[in-house]
């Protein structure tokens, strides 16, 4: 079972884990991004080209899932102008084994933040400004080539 939402409202976060749990998941891993606060930032503003972002997810979904034997995968990410403290992306990845959920769930977000096509604007005391690919998050994917 794999799930792909691209969405402007809230996620909770519990009932999504909820339904990855059968009697064949030993885990469940799960990354949970949150719109940061810090140096002055207002708000972060997401954009997403529709149906080119969820089938990009998708491939990267399937290549996780015939990497590691998964249960189930959830993919939720935000979009539209989101305040600090609020949510922005859920990866949760179930399987039978810890292993293979951890690997499975880092290896989709490493590929949230350096492949999917998101489009990030902060606003910072009255100036708004594009968010530019760091080469740290770069770095952190190329362990899965």
């Amino acid at each position: 079972m794999s799930t792909i939402r691209i969405q402007a409202e809230d996620f909770d976060v519990n009932a999504e884990i909820k339904a990855l749990q059968n009697s064949n998941v030993g885990a469940i891993a799960t990354f949970t991004g949150i719109v940061r606060g810090d140096d002055g930032l207002a708000a972060l503003t997401l954009e997403h080209y529709p149906g080119m972002t969820e089938r990009e997810i998708a491939r990267h979904v399937e290549e996780a899932c015939a990497r590691w034997r998964l249960s189930g995968v959830i993919v939720i990410h935000r979009v539209g102008r989101l305040a600090p403290g609020k949510n922005i992306v859920l990866v949760a990845v179930a399987a039978a084994h810890r292993k293979a959920a951890f690997e499975a769930c880092q290896f989709l977000m490493d590929y949230l933040k350096t492949r999917a096509p998101f489009w990030k604007r902060e606003e910072r005391g009255g100036s708004v400004e594009w968010v530019e690919a760091k080469s740290s998050d770069d770095e952190a994917a190329k362990k899965w080539r």
